[in-house]
């Protein structure tokens, strides 16, 4: 998942972004609400985290404009512990969920995963795919009730080809959706978490299928336990 950032104070951006990269989220950080408003305009996210005391324009106007643009991102504003109108307006103007500072950052990751889940369609919290298990809450993932290794990447990949199953996802959205400004990553690079995921999952008869040229579509479970039947059986 893609999350943007707004907050001026680095000393908390930069804690923040180390916290919620190491649980596999994709982070870019804006430090003033212009660079926001813009970053918004121009680009997909799947949540912001908006300081609503942004200089150069108020969190409240980005959000706002946001919402103007008829924009459904979730919106996780953080406030002085003491600004209860700021949080009733942020709210007013559609905010999801709010926090005020000094918080404690495992709340803040469960209100992330939360509006995530929000954001996405709701839903159960465990996906179900055949033998393959995902638990969006613990991130992690189970083949025939096997856990299995996954680095934050391959994790990020399986969320979105979990949540577009029977459809082809390009190399160009798992790049938008896997990995921020600034960080250069290949289509080749994409192949390779996708073989090593590949290889992970298709042992319980989960087939992330290639469209040469065009991307990759992880099958709808019949489809791929069908195919599996129909392969020939290898000579010994």
């Amino acid at each position: 998942m893609r999350i943007l950032l707004a907050e001026d104070d680095s000393v908390l951006a930069d804690g923040l972004t180390r916290s919620l990269r190491q649980s596999g989220y994709a982070i870019d950080c804006v430090r003033n609400g212009q660079e926001a408003d813009t970053a918004l305009s121009t680009q997909e996210f799947d949540l912001l985290i908006l300081d609503l005391g942004l200089p150069k324009m108020s969190g409240l106007e980005v959000l706002r404009r946001l919402r103007a643009r008829a924009s459904l991102l979730p919106v996780l504003i953080l406030t002085a512990a003491d600004s209860i109108e700021q949080r009733v307006n942020g709210l007013d103007l559609g905010a999801d969920d709010y926090m005020a500072k000094p918080f404690a950052l495992s709340e803040l990751e469960a209100r992330v995963r939360a509006l995530t889940r929000r954001g996405a369609g709701g839903g159960p919290t465990v996906i179900r795919h055949g033998p393959l298990v995902y638990d969006q809450v613990g991130r992690s993932a189970y083949v025939n009730d096997q856990m299995l290794d996954l680095s934050a990447r391959e994790l990020g990949l399986l969320e979105i080809l979990l949540a577009r199953t029977g459809r082809l996802v390009s190399k160009e959205q798992l790049v938008d959706h896997l990995c921020e400004w600034g960080e250069e990553v290949s289509n080749n690079a994409i192949e390779v978490y996708v073989h090593r995921l590949r290889k992970k999952i298709e042992l319980g008869g989960v087939r992330i299928a290639t469209v040469r040229g065009l991307g990759y579509c992880l099958e709808k479970f019949s489809d791929a336990a069908r195919a599996g039947a129909d392969a020939p059986a290898e000579s010994k």
